[in-house]
């Protein structure tokens, strides 16, 4: 067999790493640039697509069911494809970026799943980026271990048969990895680069372990962009020579767009699917970011006032379940962020009962599995769910016939009765800055105010900032009436620095980046033209 060609692809701005080459051979880079070449264009006609989407929901502030795709959705006959046997049972599934302690961590937590993170939870510099990469092939071949550099404490893998079932999480359409470039210097888009390098490396590796390549795929917008997922899968699996359906994957329906087209998804990646996940923190940002213009009933109160119980949450979430059982898909549930405390015992026990009344609820409506952060939450969801399932993997046999939602539910913000608060507003700046700050560090899920934040959490925070002020929002403060405007915003931002600055000294300040990421939070909040995604601007001053 002759040597793979050089690949067409450059690495550029990038210092070499350890080990780098065990990835970036030839022939995976080979395999990513003709992705890139294949996909790339219908990439970036979907994203255009989605600028023009969201024009018409400012023109109408209002969405529907798709009347194109009526007839997948009234035709009973059709299911995804069968369980691989490894994602049968998916009662708990842990989150976290790629790092090496949290692999090992992940892996042993005794969840089933461990969705191994390249986006929200992640920073994407190249070295997260390529030694991720490293840390699930050294996974696979059981040459992982981990020593903490400050407690001495090793970690090593269980048995194989302990170990939750990987499924990874590649960054979503709209962002691309600028150290990878084409001959014409234009960037591969992320995704391809996440997933092209792992799908490379490791599909063969994982049939061999009785797995498989299983994805989440994170921000998907519209059935559109699941069928050029499924065209990526397709030409991926003959490309290696592994069966078709090998793959599988879960989609986030983190989009308020997306929730109007889940028959649509899971029948374009019918023979791929796995399910559909309720990821609740973009899903707010989606609401806020689609319907931003669309006046005072469209706006969201404090983040933490939005429940799951919330009527157009029950509505999504209800639906999603539905919706996967009929198809014959796994339905999972939202995320448990709490962190548990160290040092205060009483926190810890009102966060516990929140997260089992949270977990007994999805349980209780008919999901099959849940997320959880943190591996001291893993019990307890499992406890949830044991109530629920007992012996059975999963109870998609419970077909949720009783939901009926209409379109208008999903989009009823105004049933809640919560309203903003100052107190909310001073959480979505400090939140804000304190996860941009870390972000700009590398750390992309950053344990703030005892809970795991990732990049969705900035973005809601940023999001109702800029919609409080944008729809002229008005709370008590002090026992006046206060309207939130631009000044209020610069006012507590800079509080909440010298707060900082306070708590954690001048030496640590100065060796951070506050004051960037004070700027950067300010610039996405109030700035007109509102952006996209605010790691759009952010990757541009990420180092590394």
């Amino acid at each position: 067999m002759s040597a793979p060609a050089p690949s067409p692809l450059a690495i550029v701005d990038a210092e070499p790493l350890p080990r780098q080459e065990e990835v970036l051979t030839d022939a995976a880079l080979a395999f990513v640039a003709e992705l890139h070449r294949r996909f790339t264009p219908r990439r970036d006609e979907l994203l255009a697509r989605r600028a023009e989407r969201r024009a018409e929901i400012a023109r109408t502030s209002t969405l529907d069911f798709l009347p194109e795709t009526a007839a997948i959705r009234a035709d009973d006959s059709w299911k995804v494809a069968p369980s691989p046997a490894a994602l049968e049972d998916r009662r708990v599934e842990i989150t976290g970026p790629t790092d090496r302690k949290m692999t090992v961590n992940a892996l042993n937590s005794g969840a089933r799943v461990w969705l191994a993170d390249f986006e929200d939870a992640s920073a994407p510099t190249w070295e997260n980026v390529v030694l991720g990469q490293i840390n699930l092939v050294d996974a696979y071949t059981r040459a992982i271990d981990f020593t903490d550099p400050n407690s001495g404490k090793s970690y090593a893998l269980r048995p194989d048969a302990e170990l939750a079932t990987v499924v990874m999480r590649p960054r979503g359409w709209h962002l691309n990895e600028r150290h990878l470039v084409d001959a014409d210097g234009v960037p591969v888009p992320g995704a391809l680069v996440d997933f092209g390098l792992y799908f490379f490396h490791n599909a063969q590796r994982l049939l061999d372990l009785g797995k498989g390549p299983y994805f989440y795929l994170p921000k998907t917008e519209s059935h559109l962009e699941a069928r050029l997922w499924n065209e990526v899968f397709v030409f991926a699996q003959d490309h290696v020579g592994i069966p078709q359906g090998t793959v599988r994957a879960t989609v986030l329906i983190e989009t308020i767009t997306a929730a109007y087209e889940m028959e649509e998804i899971l029948y374009e990646l019918r023979d791929h699917a796995s399910g559909l996940n309720a990821g609740r923190w973009d899903y707010l940002f989606s609401i806020v970011k689609n319907f931003r213009d669309g006046g005072p009933r469209f706006v969201l109160p404090d983040r933490n006032a939005v429940t799951m119980t919330a009527p157009f949450m029950r509505a999504y979430t209800e639906l999603l379940v539905r919706t996967c059982h009929k198809r014959g898909a796994h339905a999972i549930g939202g995320m448990a962020a709490f962190i548990p405390s160290r040092r205060d015992a009483e926190v810890n026990k009102v966060a516990f009962e929140k997260v089992r009344a949270d977990k007994d609820r999805e349980a209780g409506d008919g999901f099959d599995g849940s997320w959880v952060a943190h591996p001291d939450l893993v019990p307890l969801a499992m406890e949830s769910f044991d109530k629920v399932l007992g012996d059975r993997p999963n109870q998609k046999d419970r077909l949720r016939e009783d939901v009926d939602v209409k379109a208008a539910d999903l989009i009823a913000i105004d049933s809640l009765e919560a309203r903003p608060t100052y107190d909310g507003f001073v959480n979505a700046v400090q939140v804000g800055v304190r996860y941009i700050e870390a972000w700009l560090r590398g750390l992309g899920a950053v344990a703030i105010f005892n809970l795991m934040e990732d990049a969705a959490t900035a973005e809601i925070s940023r999001s109702q900032i800029w919609q409080w002020i944008n729809a002229g929002v008005e709370f008590e403060r002090e026992g006046r009436t206060v309207k939130v405007t631009p000044e209020l915003a610069r006012e507590v931002a800079a509080a909440e620095l010298a707060a900082v600055r306070a708590e954690i000294g001048d030496e640590a300040f100065a060796a951070g980046h506050w004051q960037q990421a004070h700027d950067l939070l300010l610039q996405v909040s109030l700035d007109e033209d509102y952006a996209d995604f605010l790691t759009l601007p952010a990757y541009e001053q990420l180092k590394g």
